[in-house]
C-alpha cells in the first residue's frame, strides 16, 4: 500500500498517434467521436453515404487533426471494401475501429421489405463486416468500440426492425470480445438512449431537440463520444465491454 497521489487513478493510455477507422463518421455520434479522437492526437479515417456531410465533417476534423474519409454506402459489399482499402491506404494501419453506422427504423408493419433488408445490411451485417476487415487488420493493442442502442433493452413496438439490428449488434459484441480477448483485441459496445442527431428528423425538429438537452431528455453526440473516449484510454488488462449512457429524464 502506498497513500502517493499518483497511485489515486489508473494509467490512462495516451490515443496520440493511434490509428482509427469510423462508420457514420459524418453526422451525430460518428462524427463527434471522430472530432474528440482527433482532437486527442489519433489520425482518423470517416465514412458517410453524403458527400456533403463528410465535406462538412472533415472540415471540423481538420480543425483539430489529421483525418480523411471517403462517401460509400456501407450496404453493399463494395461499400465495405471501398472504405477498408481507402482507410488502410491513409491510415497506414488499423488501431482502432468505431463501428457506428446505422440508420433509424420502423416497425414491421410500416416497413416494406426491401427497406427491411437495406436497413439490416446498414445497421447490423456491416457492423459485422467491417469488423471482421478491421480485425483481420489489427494487431495486439487495438480497440473495437460498437455503437448500439438503448432500443436493445427497451424493445419498443414501434420500431421493431430498428430493435431487431441493435439487439444482434449486443449479442456479436458481446461473442466478439470472448473470441478476440487472447489477442489482446478489446471489443466494446455503447448503447446510447435518445440523442440529438439527424437521425431524431423530421419528427423532432432542431430547435425542439435543443431544448431537451437543455432540460435533461435528451443526450448531445459529444456525451456518447465522452464514453467512446473513457473505454479507448483504460489499461489493456481492463475491458469496458458494455455502457448504457442515458439522459437523466429518459424513461425505458
Amino acid at each position: 500500500m502506498t497513500d502517493s497521489a499518483t497511485d489515486a487513478h489508473t494509467a490512462q493510455p495516451s490515443l496520440a498517434g493511434r490509428r482509427a477507422l469510423i462508420t457514420g463518421g459524418t453526422t451525430g455520434i460518428g462524427r463527434a467521436i471522430a472530432v474528440l479522437l482527433a482532437s486527442e492526437g489519433a489520425k482518423v479515417f470517416v465514412c458517410g453515404r453524403t458527400p456533403e456531410h463528410l465535406d462538412d465533417a472533415l472540415a471540423r476534423i481538420r480543425e483539430v487533426g489529421e483525418g480523411d474519409g471517403v462517401a460509400v454506402d456501407l450496404a453493399t459489399q463494395d461499400g465495405v471494401d471501398r472504405f477498408i482499402a481507402a482507410g488502410e491506404a491513409f491510415l497506414g494501419g488499423v488501431d482502432i475501429a468505431i463501428i457506428n453506422a446505422g440508420l433509424a427504423a420502423d416497425g414491421l408493419d410500416e416497413t416494406d421489405t426491401p427497406d427491411i433488408r437495406y436497413t439490416v445490411d446498414t445497421n447490423l451485417t456491416s457492423h459485422m463486416t467491417v469488423a471482421k476487415a478491421a480485425v483481420d487488420r489489427m494487431g495486439a493493442g487495438s480497440d473495437i468500440v460498437f455503437i448500439g442502442s438503448m432500443s436493445s433493452v427497451s424493445r419498443g413496438g414501434s420500431s421493431t426492425v430498428y430493435v431487431a439490428t441493435k439487439t444482434g449488434v449486443e449479442a456479436f459484441a458481446e461473442a466478439l470480445r470472448k473470441e478476440l480477448a487472447e489477442k489482446d483485441i478489446k471489443v466494446g459496445n455503447i448503447e446510447p438512449g435518445l440523442t440529438g442527431s439527424d437521425m431524431q428528423l423530421p419528427d423532432t425538429p432542431v430547435e425542439k431537440q435543443r431544448e431537451m438537452i437543455a432540460h435533461g431528455d435528451m443526450l448531445r453526440a459529444e456525451d456518447i463520444a465522452a464514453a467512446a473516449h473513457f473505454m479507448l484510454t483504460q489499461p489493456r488488462r481492463t475491458v469496458v465491454s458494455l455502457m448504457r449512457v442515458e439522459p437523466r429524464l429518459q424513461t425505458r
